[in-house]
């Protein structure tokens, strides 16, 4: 790496999500641990270039903005390795003196992650990086915290020519699922995951952006991202409870869930 190169490629994590990720978007972090060799080449080289690093690699936002969910899944899956085998990201503890920072800090705030050569912690690029440069609520459904309640990892790597098309699909594929969203008619209730509960001002900003001049709701997010059918449901439940689903944050292990 001692000359930049022309372009940026997302291959080598792109072979880790295929080989080690399973439709149920569970990772095989044993035989990953055994074979890391791709996953350690495409760190190595998000470790030296970034968008902020070397911006010639990055022109448009689509080429930045893959860059850094590829790059926040990947350092996820690098982290893990680092401290497998562990059931949960939670059983990684913040440093001895620091024990009163909340759970799950250990993972998300204290382990160290290098991008572009500037390190950093998980929970610096989530929101100050993803959240803060790119105002779009589909990274929710992109970025994979190594959780069997985050969204499924795909078993592929996110691309610039199909940026677009890639966060759709992950986005209505995560609403499908009855786990994140489901309608009881008869409580009149909804089941939302907790991720729409944690980031609301993200999900009511861009809507208010897409339905201007009225009061919009975590619902009018949904109507607009899922098959015409369930849109249909939605209008039914305008009026019903909004619950949150406990998120589960067991690892998103293949051995565990096997």
């Amino acid at each position: 790496m001692s000359s930049v190169p022309q372009t940026f490629s997302h291959e080598d994590f792109d072979r880790v999500l295929h080989r080690f990720v399973n439709e149920e978007g569970r990772v095989d972090y044993v035989a990953l641990k055994q074979d890391s060799r791709d996953l350690d080449r495409y760190y190595l080289q998000l470790s030296v270039y970034s968008p902020d690093s070397t911006p010639a690699l990055f022109p448009t936002e689509s080429d930045r903005l893959a860059y850094w969910l590829n790059a926040y899944n990947a350092a996820v899956m690098k982290t893990v390795l680092t401290h497998y085998p562990i059931s949960s990201v939670g059983d990684i503890k913040p440093p001895m003196l620091l024990f009163f920072f909340p759970a799950k800090s250990g993972f998300f705030l204290f382990q160290r992650v290098t991008f572009g050569g500037k390190t950093t912690s998980l929970y610096f690029l989530e929101h100050w990086v993803i959240r803060s440069r790119f105002a779009d609520p589909r990274v929710h459904f992109a970025l994979n915290c190594a959780s069997v309640g985050c969204p499924r990892l795909p078993r592929y790597a996110f691309a610039t020519e199909h940026l677009e098309e890639q966060l759709n699909r992950e986005t209505r594929k995560f609403l499908a699922e009855e786990r994140n969203l489901s309608i009881n008619h008869q409580d009149r209730t909804v089941w939302l995951s907790s991720v729409f509960d944690w980031y609301k001002n993200d999900f009511l900003v861009w809507t208010q952006r897409q339905l201007p001049g009225r009061k919009v709701t975590l619902l009018d997010y949904v109507a607009l991202q899922v098959e015409a059918e369930k849109v249909a449901e939605l209008g039914q439940a305008a009026s019903y409870h909004i619950h949150f689903i406990p998120y589960d944050w067991q690892l998103n292990d293949q051995q565990r869930h096997a």
